[in-house]
């Protein structure tokens, strides 16, 4: 229990929430932040995905780090991953195919994202399966908290609904508002990004370059 509540535990845990985040700190896992986030649902979805991805990969990972040669040490990371996205995928085929259809290749290509690779490599070889654990759902967290951000933010302002109900009253629309269709475009996710980041830089002088 000591173990858990420690300053170094919560800092591996929520670090990536803020001065560590993968997206706005370290820029990574940026291109499906692009491409999923024109809907909050598929946005959440996501984010959850590659918590769950990240966080057992992690864990695997580490209880076999003492066994693994050095050698294979990145087949073995592929294999570990590629078992726990195809599972994530296949379950999502099952009980939300229709989210499963918006997230489309993005799903797959997990498999790649830099975040997964970056943390098997940096952290999950290097300590323990409690560590590594955690380690893997701050940095999930950090992820899903700027996906669901730019989801809320461009499906609001681009359809005028969140999670598929309507939230922009009717009386705007008869009155002249019309929703923005640029905020469902590709550009305006790296836009929204692009803010985000500035605004994370702003409040937290440090990250700034010198």
């Amino acid at each position: 229990m000591s173990q858990l509540l420690s300053d170094k535990t919560r800092a591996i845990l929520l670090g990536p929430l803020n001065k560590k985040n993968p997206i706005l700190v370290q820029v990574l896992g940026v291109c499906s932040t692009l491409a999923v986030t024109t809907k909050l649902e598929a946005s959440i979805m996501m984010g959850v995905c590659v918590t769950i991805v990240v966080a057992f990969a992690n864990l695997f990972l580490s209880l076999l780090r003492n066994l693994i040669p050095d050698k294979i040490r990145i087949i073995v990371q592929m294999v570990i991953a590629a078992a726990l996205v195809t599972l994530v995928s296949e379950l999502l085929k099952a009980y939300a195919f229709d989210v499963n259809k918006q997230l489309s290749v993005f799903i797959s290509l997990i498999l790649t994202n830099c975040i997964l690779m970056g943390r098997l490599e940096a952290f999950a070889l290097g300590n323990g399966p409690v560590a590594s654990f955690l380690d893997g759902i701050g940095n999930g967290l950090g992820y899903a908290v700027v996906l669901f951000i730019v989801g809320f933010i461009r499906e609001l302002l681009g359809s005028g609904t969140l999670l598929g109900f309507e939230i922009i009253p009717q009386s705007f629309y008869n009155i002249g508002y019309m929703d923005n269709g640029f905020m469902i475009l590709p550009p305006m996710a790296l836009i929204v990004v692009a803010v985000l980041i500035w605004i994370q830089r702003s409040r937290n002088k440090d990250l700034q370059e010198g």
